[in-house]
């Protein structure tokens, strides 16, 4: 179960833009070519829920050979919420997607999703497939997301959802006596030693980006993470006879969050799709990011 070893990166630089989606929601949107000389493809990152560049170790040096774009969901590492506080689900993410290619001028790309950002890559690409050349799925499902929860405990699906959906809505309601806490949580090596000891998270390959990531995830008040958490788990599956573009799947054994027989299910559904299992967690990118980054360029070769 061991991670990646620990490398030394230079530091991470990016570029951060303010993007208005359809609606008029201001996006915090960033990319890792802030001069724009980066050589190489360009994907688009669906990113998970509420997470932000830094759980991304790969798409951070300056040798990923990678152009990202990418951005921060509604509410969350600087966008705005919007004027509707219930357009905030899957379908808005894929809108924000499109705002944020039509913002860096991308008529199509590959999109890579984490999480919850799966579910947004496939319904984005069921709406719009002239705008996708191929799909690179980490640690997440084409839609239903809740159901596939647990499932390393053997919880069956319906009780799953019904675990995380209740979960979600108690913090929803409950959230703000605990945003005064988590909001000033002190994040340093401890704290990253625990998480990636706990079997949530295993060992990472870069404790300080970890920390970043945790600091950046807890800026968010819990109310409102867990309001839009609930607007997610609305997202039916998305039928995969829409979707053409190549597809690849990357999955960790021991995802409590995204389960693997769901990804290897919609792997086997979709023609020429790869499925891959690594042993990690729902944040198998950020403990073995050489191997998920080394996955990915084999797809974008393959997709051209």
């Amino acid at each position: 179960m061991s991670a990646t070893p620990a490398r030394a990166l230079p530091a991470p630089t990016l570029a951060f833009h303010d993007v208005l989606s359809d609606d008029g929601t201001r996006l915090r949107a960033w990319t890792n070519d802030p001069d724009g000389t980066r050589t190489g493809p360009t994907v688009v990152l669906c990113n998970g829920l509420g997470t932000s560049a830094w759980a991304w170790p790969a798409f951070l040096d300056p040798a990923c050979d990678v152009r990202v774009v990418s951005w921060n969901h509604r509410g969350t590492g600087g966008s705005e919420r919007p004027a509707d506080l219930d357009h905030v689900g899957v379908e808005a993410f894929a809108e924000d997607g499109l705002s944020v290619m039509d913002h860096f001028g991308i008529d199509r790309a590959v999109l890579v999703g984490w999480s919850i950002g799966v579910n947004t890559m496939y319904e984005l690409a069921a709406r719009h497939p002239e705008r996708v050349t191929g799909l690179f799925a980490v640690a997440g499902v084409p839609g239903d997301t809740f159901a596939t929860m647990l499932r390393p405990l053997r919880v069956p699906a319906f009780a799953a959802k019904a675990i995380a959906v209740n979960f979600s809505r108690a913090l929803k309601y409950g959230g703000h006596l605990v945003t005064p806490i988590s909001t000033r949580l002190p994040v340093g090596r401890r704290t990253v030693d625990v998480v990636s000891h706990s079997g949530f998270m295993l060992p990472v390959a870069d404790p300080e980006l970890t920390r970043r990531t945790i600091a950046a995830f807890l800026e968010t008040p819990v109310e409102w993470y867990f309001h839009v958490a609930l607007h997610t788990s609305k997202h039916p599956k998305v039928s995969l006879s829409r979707v053409t573009a190549p597809a690849a799947f990357v999955a960790g054994t021991f995802d409590v969050l995204a389960g693997t027989h769901a990804m290897a299910e919609a792997a086997r559904r979709i023609e020429g799709a790869t499925y891959t299992e690594l042993r990690g967690t729902h944040f198998v990118q950020m403990e073995h990011p050489d191997r998920v980054h080394a996955l990915l360029l084999e797809f974008l070769r393959k997709v051209g």
